[in-house]
């Protein structure tokens, strides 16, 4: 099982998934440079990690997700290859097309950094299935850009394939309907505002994170 975190300018989020990731496969992940045009030959799971890629200028995600390797992940997605991306990485995955919707400024106008509980809206996708159905958990949330938009005919379709993984208790931000997650329509692809990566160890508040990676990790 080999894995690779993305890393742009301004991530600050790939070392934090690069433990996660070590911790549940029990080996480190090769870090990729944005400018790299393809990844390593044997990659099992990509992840796009938080943090403001290029200073969040023009939009969040926007000018990252332009960059030579996401061209290649894309690609890639579409063959199968299983991409998440956290915060940062859930809005350069919607910028590259890669899952619908935008990350909007949050409805409050302000950053929001806090422990956030979320309850598992389908607990039978590749990212979900080590939760019970409806079950809640607790993940960081550091965004300022998290409130998630779809037009009307978009988001009716991604509810009723459902696509939502798992959406707010305390919407933080004005997402439609409190989406927190979603899964693109062959269920390789996902993206989330909050940090399961950042729920991974008692010693920092709690374990929710890890049946995340173990879900995707065992359907590798």
């Amino acid at each position: 099982m080999q894995t690779a975190v993305i890393r742009f300018p301004a991530s600050n989020c790939d070392r934090d998934a690069a433990v996660a990731l070590e911790k549940v496969t029990g080996r480190a992940p090769i870090m990729v440079w944005h400018r790299e045009t393809e990844l390593p030959d044997g990659i099992d799971f990509v992840v796009m990690p938080g943090g403001f890629s290029y200073g969040d200028y023009l939009r969040s995600g926007a000018i990252a997700s332009r960059s030579p390797i996401v061209r290649d992940i894309k690609a890639k997605s579409e063959a199968g290859l299983p991409v998440a991306g956290f915060c940062n990485g859930f809005q350069v995955l919607t910028e590259a097309g890669m899952l619908p919707g935008a990350l909007m400024r949050n409805k409050n106008l302000k950053f929001v950094c806090r422990p956030e509980r979320l309850t598992v809206a389908n607990a039978n996708t590749r990212y979900t299935k080590h939760y019970a159905p409806k079950s809640e958990v607790t993940f960081p949330v550091a965004h300022h850009d998290g409130n998630y938009f779809a037009d009307k005919d978009t988001l009716n379709r991604i509810e009723k394939e459902g696509r939502v993984t798992f959406r707010y208790v305390s919407n933080p931000n004005g997402s439609l309907n409190d989406i927190a997650g979603i899964v693109n329509k062959a269920g390789n692809v996902f993206g989330m505002m909050p940090h399961p990566e950042r729920a991974i160890d008692d010693m920092h508040g709690g374990t929710d994170g890890l049946g995340l990676f173990k879900s995707i990790i065992e359907s590798i």
